[in-house]
């Protein structure tokens, strides 16, 4: 849910200064500092490279995850494109 809420927030910031760098890319690395603080944060050690190596992999899986509430965010269950009243089917 951070990964998301950063992204959203901080997109539009990155579209003008790295706009080479793609909001899926963006979102990973993103997900990488998020799980990298939250490990330094309950004491993990700085120097073990196992926490970056899980970070980086299970940053894929968040990114993923975000997109998807991204997803839901712009185009709702049940919503149909063109359909005015937001009933769906």
């Amino acid at each position: 849910m951070l990964t998301f809420f950063v992204v959203q927030y901080t997109k539009g910031l990155m579209d003008q200064f790295a706009h080479w760098l793609p909001t899926d890319v963006y979102a990973v690395v993103v997900a990488f500092l998020v799980l990298i603080m939250a490990q330094l944060a309950i004491g993990a050690n700085a120097t073990d490279w196992r926490m970056y190596g899980l970070a980086f992999a299970n940053a894929f899986l968040i990114a993923a995850a975000a997109g998807q509430m991204q997803n839901k965010a712009v185009r709702p269950p049940g919503h149909r494109e063109g359909d005015g009243d937001g009933k769906g089917i």
